[in-house]
């Protein structure tokens, strides 16, 4: 008799890849968060001659030293003290969550997710042993929470919240007023803070608001490389913490789940980081028009409301058509040649929005726009 773990049969495949999987190869793909990018050149150069030069061993658990120490230096702005012992290199940022979770969440214990929320946050937190405790992102509050529904979920079980922001699948972001309010809610219960700002060089209008250096150590940021330098292959991240200690738990976890990251890879980052230092800005200012562009399609579509991101790269609009689910939407527009994915893909407060992704060019976004509007307005009749 085949038989498998409850926690596996409990976690199911996420909306976003199925929906991927169904789209045929003229739809127009508005679905997976990638840019449509190349990393910088001088990187992929750096990652071939290191291979060249026998850079294809084992490396230390937390990384390469220099990488690590350049990561620190990057928030010296916000941490002056920080140096490579609070960085430990991961295979991804999912990479690092994973190694988060694994090393401060016990059976019966609980976190606190956002919802919406990237779909791999939920099973994490049950892979380890803890409950998942949603809490509301709503569209009415620009996608951030408030206090009050944050002090209705804490209990005496409660050793984590988790924030992300800029938000995927969002676009919701945070000022220094909302910011501080939230490090003095985790402050105040005394809960580990885990910050997820994969998206932090991609953001517009205002300056990244991070959680790091916001007066409250006892935390984690969770970053990668996939998004801003358009590395999303090459899986490679970092976890960095003000706590020491916790950075040792960290770096256990990684060893036993990973081993080590690749090491051609770490010196290719680091070439990277050196040498072409301003590469997100660059895709940014892409993103930025992409997000001008779709944001004023989309609300001029009856039944449609986007709220307009002010990071990361993509949309989440309440789409409103009588009688009909997210996915039904969804499935319709994918008929009609559009891939989007049904907000339900990140969780039951998702109803009634769908996700798109700007990672395509403009002239694709205008075409894709047209299609869109042609199908919800079929549907609204």
């Amino acid at each position: 008799m085949v038989r498998f773990s409850d926690r596996a049969k409990s976690i199911r495949p996420t909306g976003v890849r199925r929906m991927f999987d169904m789209a045929s190869d003229d739809a127009i793909q508005f679905g997976l968060g990638e840019p449509d990018f190349q990393p910088p050149d001088i990187a992929v150069e750096a990652f071939t001659r290191a291979m060249q030069e026998g850079r294809n061993k084992y490396t230390t658990t937390a990384g390469l030293p220099s990488l690590r120490r350049k990561i620190s230096e990057m928030w010296h702005h916000l941490v002056p003290s920080l140096d490579e012992s609070n960085v430990c290199i991961t295979m991804s940022g999912t990479n690092g969550l994973l190694d988060i979770f694994l090393a401060i969440v016990n059976p019966d214990d609980n976190v606190l997710i956002p919802e919406p929320y990237f779909p791999l946050y939920p099973p994490d937190v049950v892979i380890c042993g803890g409950e998942p405790r949603l809490y509301p992102c709503r569209f009415d509050n620009g996608f951030v929470p408030t206090i009050s529904d944050l002090e209705e979920l804490v209990d005496e079980n409660t050793v984590a919240i988790l924030y992300n922001f800029p938000s995927n699948p969002t676009g919701g972001n945070v000022n220094e007023n909302q910011r501080d309010q939230l490090v003095e809610f985790a402050r105040s219960h005394d809960l580990w803070l885990i910050t997820d700002e994969v998206y932090d060089r991609i953001v517009y209008d205002t300056p990244h608001v991070s959680f790091l250096g916001a007066g409250y150590d006892k935390m984690v940021m969770v970053q990668s490389f996939s998004k801003t330098f358009a590395m999303t292959g090459w899986r490679i991240g970092y976890l960095l913490s003000p706590d020491e200690e916790l950075m040792q738990e960290l770096t256990k976890m990684q060893y036993y789940v990973t081993a080590c990251s690749n090491d051609a890879m770490q010196y290719a980052v680091l070439e990277a980081l050196e040498k072409a230092p301003n590469y997100p800005e660059k895709m940014c200012q892409e993103f930025k028009e992409r997000r001008n562009l779709i944001c004023e399609r989309l609300n001029s579509i009856p039944g449609v409301t986007c709220h307009v991101p002010t990071g990361a790269f993509y949309v989440f609009p309440k789409v409103e058509v009588p009688g009909m689910t997210s996915e039904e939407i969804a499935i319709k527009l994918l008929e009609g040649g559009v891939l989007c994915s049904p907000g339900t893909a990140f969780g039951k407060a998702g109803e009634g929005h769908l996700r798109f992704a700007y990672t395509i060019g403009r002239d694709d976004i205008s075409r894709g726009m047209d299609r869109v509007e042609k199908v919800l307005r079929e549907l609204r009749g």
